[in-house]
Protein backbone atom coordinates (compact mmCIF):
# COMPACT_ATOMS: atom_id res chain seq x y z
CA UNK A 1 0.00 0.00 0.00
CA UNK A 2 0.86 3.68 -0.32
CA UNK A 3 1.95 4.68 3.28
CA UNK A 4 3.91 7.40 5.02
CA UNK A 5 7.20 5.57 6.57
CA UNK A 6 10.96 6.31 7.92
CA UNK A 7 13.86 6.19 5.36
CA UNK A 8 17.28 6.64 6.94
CA UNK A 9 20.12 7.80 5.12
CA UNK A 10 23.23 5.72 5.96
CA UNK A 11 25.82 7.62 5.02
CA UNK A 12 24.99 10.64 7.48
CA UNK A 13 23.47 8.52 10.22
CA UNK A 14 26.72 8.15 13.10
CA UNK A 15 24.67 5.38 15.01
CA UNK A 16 24.31 7.07 18.08
CA UNK A 17 20.97 4.78 18.82
CA UNK A 18 18.75 7.77 19.36
CA UNK A 19 16.26 6.79 17.18
CA UNK A 20 16.29 3.22 18.70
CA UNK A 21 14.92 4.68 21.84
CA UNK A 22 12.31 6.71 21.18
CA UNK A 23 10.93 4.15 18.77
CA UNK A 24 8.30 2.49 20.83
CA UNK A 25 7.22 0.29 17.57
CA UNK A 26 10.76 -1.23 17.74
CA UNK A 27 11.11 -0.33 14.15
CA UNK A 28 14.93 0.04 14.62
CA UNK A 29 17.92 -1.16 15.60
CA UNK A 30 21.47 -0.08 14.62
CA UNK A 31 23.37 -2.47 12.51
CA UNK A 32 26.74 -2.42 11.37
CA UNK A 33 26.74 1.01 13.36
CA UNK A 34 24.16 2.38 11.61
CA UNK A 35 20.44 2.90 12.35
CA UNK A 36 18.39 0.15 10.75
CA UNK A 37 14.66 -0.30 9.69
CA UNK A 38 13.72 -3.62 11.36
CA UNK A 39 10.37 -4.52 9.26
CA UNK A 40 7.95 -1.59 7.16
CA UNK A 41 5.33 -3.28 9.17
CA UNK A 42 6.68 -2.02 12.73
CA UNK A 43 6.84 1.58 11.35
CA UNK A 44 3.75 3.46 11.62
CA UNK A 45 5.21 6.04 9.78
CA UNK A 46 4.46 9.18 12.51
CA UNK A 47 8.04 10.13 12.64
CA UNK A 48 9.14 9.76 16.84
CA UNK A 49 12.47 9.33 15.76
CA UNK A 50 12.58 11.96 14.00
CA UNK A 51 13.53 14.73 16.41
CA UNK A 52 15.80 12.18 18.35
CA UNK A 53 18.17 12.32 15.17
CA UNK A 54 20.86 15.04 15.35
CA UNK A 55 22.53 13.93 12.32
CA UNK A 56 19.03 14.90 10.41
CA UNK A 57 19.40 11.64 8.62
CA UNK A 58 15.74 10.12 9.34
CA UNK A 59 12.72 11.60 6.72
CA UNK A 60 9.39 10.81 6.49
CA UNK A 61 8.07 9.56 2.93
CA UNK A 62 5.57 8.27 0.90
CA UNK A 63 5.68 5.01 -1.04
CA UNK A 64 4.38 1.09 -1.90
CA UNK A 65 5.65 -1.01 1.32
CA UNK A 66 3.55 -3.00 3.76
CA UNK A 67 0.88 -1.99 6.03
CA UNK A 68 1.62 -0.74 9.27
CA UNK A 69 1.00 -3.61 11.45
CA UNK A 70 0.04 -2.53 15.11
CA UNK A 71 -0.63 -6.18 16.56
CA UNK A 72 2.86 -7.83 15.04
CA UNK A 73 5.06 -4.52 16.44
CA UNK A 74 3.32 -4.85 19.67
CA UNK A 75 4.37 -8.82 19.99
CA UNK A 76 8.23 -7.83 18.33
CA UNK A 77 8.49 -5.35 21.35
CA UNK A 78 7.40 -7.58 24.03
CA UNK A 79 9.05 -10.29 23.29
CA UNK A 80 12.54 -8.25 22.60
CA UNK A 81 11.72 -6.97 26.19
CA UNK A 82 11.15 -10.66 27.61
CA UNK A 83 14.72 -11.20 26.36
CA UNK A 84 16.03 -8.55 28.02
CA UNK A 85 14.04 -9.78 31.04
CA UNK A 86 11.58 -7.61 31.23
CA UNK A 87 14.10 -4.19 31.54
CA UNK A 88 11.64 -1.57 30.52
CA UNK A 89 11.72 0.46 27.52
CA UNK A 90 12.30 -1.59 24.45
CA UNK A 91 15.77 -0.31 22.52
CA UNK A 92 15.37 -1.80 19.04
CA UNK A 93 17.72 -4.41 19.56
CA UNK A 94 20.22 -3.00 21.99
CA UNK A 95 19.66 -4.43 25.11
CA UNK A 96 22.28 -2.50 26.80
CA UNK A 97 20.47 0.68 25.83
CA UNK A 98 17.18 -0.73 27.68
CA UNK A 99 15.93 1.16 30.81
CA UNK A 100 16.33 -0.74 34.06
CA UNK A 101 16.42 -0.18 38.09
CA UNK A 102 18.36 -2.24 40.53
CA UNK A 103 18.03 -2.32 43.97
CA UNK A 104 20.11 -0.79 46.25
CA UNK A 105 20.94 -1.46 50.16
CA UNK A 106 21.55 1.94 51.89
CA UNK A 107 25.60 3.64 51.27
CA UNK A 108 27.23 1.91 54.14
CA UNK A 109 24.73 -1.19 54.66
CA UNK A 110 25.91 -3.54 52.35
CA UNK A 111 28.33 -6.60 52.92
CA UNK A 112 31.12 -6.18 50.48
CA UNK A 113 34.74 -7.80 50.61
CA UNK A 114 36.96 -5.92 52.48
CA UNK A 115 38.55 -3.17 50.55
CA UNK A 116 35.75 -2.91 47.94
CA UNK A 117 32.83 -0.28 47.55
CA UNK A 118 29.63 -0.19 47.62
CA UNK A 119 27.65 0.92 44.20
CA UNK A 120 24.81 3.06 44.30
CA UNK A 121 24.13 3.49 40.87
CA UNK A 122 20.32 1.93 40.95
CA UNK A 123 18.97 3.22 36.92
CA UNK A 124 20.11 2.56 33.46
CA UNK A 125 21.18 3.57 31.11
CA UNK A 126 22.92 6.69 32.28
CA UNK A 127 23.89 8.89 29.43
CA UNK A 128 21.72 11.79 28.62
CA UNK A 129 21.44 10.90 25.08
CA UNK A 130 20.19 7.48 25.93
CA UNK A 131 17.84 7.62 28.56
CA UNK A 132 13.96 8.36 26.93
CA UNK A 133 12.00 10.79 28.80
CA UNK A 134 9.67 8.29 29.58
CA UNK A 135 11.60 6.42 31.50
CA UNK A 136 9.76 5.38 34.69
CA UNK A 137 12.92 5.48 37.12
CA UNK A 138 12.54 9.17 36.04
CA UNK A 139 8.91 10.14 37.63
CA UNK A 140 8.76 11.92 40.89
CA UNK A 141 12.63 11.07 40.69
CA UNK A 142 15.82 12.83 42.65
CA UNK A 143 17.25 13.66 39.50
CA UNK A 144 21.23 13.66 39.28
CA UNK A 145 22.84 15.38 36.27
CA UNK A 146 27.04 14.90 36.88
CA UNK A 147 28.76 16.01 33.86
CA UNK A 148 31.14 12.48 33.04
CA UNK A 149 34.67 13.56 34.50
CA UNK A 150 33.19 14.19 38.38
CA UNK A 151 32.90 10.51 39.42
CA UNK A 152 36.89 10.29 38.48
CA UNK A 153 37.32 13.20 40.54
CA UNK A 154 35.18 12.83 43.48
CA UNK A 155 36.26 10.17 45.44
CA UNK A 156 33.10 9.62 47.27
CA UNK A 157 30.68 10.09 44.68
CA UNK A 158 28.70 7.00 45.09
CA UNK A 159 27.56 7.47 48.74
CA UNK A 160 27.59 11.03 48.72
CA UNK A 161 25.91 12.41 45.79
CA UNK A 162 24.49 9.26 44.15
CA UNK A 163 22.54 6.83 46.40
CA UNK A 164 18.88 7.33 46.09
CA UNK A 165 18.74 9.30 42.86
CA UNK A 166 18.66 8.93 39.40
CA UNK A 167 21.67 9.55 37.14
CA UNK A 168 21.78 11.76 34.27
CA UNK A 169 25.51 11.93 32.53
CA UNK A 170 26.50 14.20 30.16
CA UNK A 171 29.51 16.09 28.61
CA UNK A 172 28.84 19.93 27.94
CA UNK A 173 32.06 20.37 26.32
CA UNK A 174 31.46 17.64 23.26
CA UNK A 175 27.87 17.29 23.34
CA UNK A 176 24.93 19.93 21.79
CA UNK A 177 24.31 22.15 24.43
CA UNK A 178 20.87 22.83 22.88
CA UNK A 179 20.33 19.27 22.08
CA UNK A 180 20.62 18.72 26.25
CA UNK A 181 18.46 21.55 27.21
CA UNK A 182 15.75 20.17 24.75
CA UNK A 183 16.25 16.47 26.31
CA UNK A 184 16.18 17.65 29.90
CA UNK A 185 12.81 19.93 29.20
CA UNK A 186 11.36 17.34 27.71
CA UNK A 187 12.23 14.87 30.72
CA UNK A 188 11.34 17.70 33.43
CA UNK A 189 7.59 17.86 31.53
CA UNK A 190 7.37 14.46 31.67
CA UNK A 191 8.47 13.64 34.74
CA UNK A 192 8.19 15.98 37.13
CA UNK A 193 11.04 15.23 39.33
CA UNK A 194 11.20 15.81 42.71
CA UNK A 195 14.66 17.34 42.96
CA UNK A 196 17.44 18.56 40.93
CA UNK A 197 21.09 18.49 41.90
CA UNK A 198 23.80 19.04 39.23
CA UNK A 199 27.57 18.17 39.56
CA UNK A 200 29.97 19.98 37.25
CA UNK A 201 33.71 20.42 37.80
CA UNK A 202 35.37 23.76 37.82
CA UNK A 203 36.43 24.29 34.67
CA UNK A 204 34.45 26.90 32.64
CA UNK A 205 33.44 24.79 29.86
CA UNK A 206 31.65 22.59 32.55
CA UNK A 207 29.19 25.59 33.09
CA UNK A 208 27.05 24.43 30.47
CA UNK A 209 25.46 21.72 31.72
CA UNK A 210 24.27 23.31 34.65
CA UNK A 211 22.70 25.91 32.52
CA UNK A 212 21.10 23.82 30.47
CA UNK A 213 19.49 22.11 33.43
CA UNK A 214 18.20 25.32 34.57
CA UNK A 215 16.67 26.47 31.05
CA UNK A 216 14.78 23.56 31.04
CA UNK A 217 13.90 23.73 35.16
CA UNK A 218 12.57 27.35 34.37
CA UNK A 219 10.62 26.08 30.98
CA UNK A 220 8.66 22.59 32.68
CA UNK A 221 9.52 22.77 36.39
CA UNK A 222 10.15 26.25 37.25
CA UNK A 223 8.75 25.33 41.22
CA UNK A 224 12.10 22.45 41.05
CA UNK A 225 14.82 24.02 42.73
CA UNK A 226 18.42 23.36 41.40
CA UNK A 227 21.64 22.46 43.46
CA UNK A 228 24.53 22.54 41.86
CA UNK A 229 27.87 22.05 43.51
CA UNK A 230 31.00 22.88 41.58
CA UNK A 231 34.14 20.37 42.14
CA UNK A 232 37.51 21.27 41.69
CA UNK A 233 40.00 18.92 39.66
CA UNK A 234 41.92 17.76 42.95
CA UNK A 235 38.71 16.59 44.14
CA UNK A 236 36.82 18.94 46.63
CA UNK A 237 33.77 20.89 46.60
CA UNK A 238 34.80 24.21 45.83
CA UNK A 239 31.23 25.79 45.66
CA UNK A 240 27.83 25.25 46.07
CA UNK A 241 24.89 27.05 44.77
CA UNK A 242 20.44 26.52 44.74
CA UNK A 243 19.32 28.21 41.61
Amino acid sequence: MLRKIVRIDAATCNGCGQCVTACAEGALKIVNGKATLVSESYCDGLGACLGKCPMDAIIIEEREVAAFDEGAAHEHVHAAASHTGGAGHFAGGCPGSATRTFERAPAGTATVSAGESESQLSTWPVQLKLVPPTAGFLHGADILVSADCVPFALADFHARYLAGKALLVGCPKLDDLKYYADKLTAIMRTAQPRSLTVLRMEVPCCAGIAAAVVTARDSASPGVPVAVKTIGIGGSVVREELL
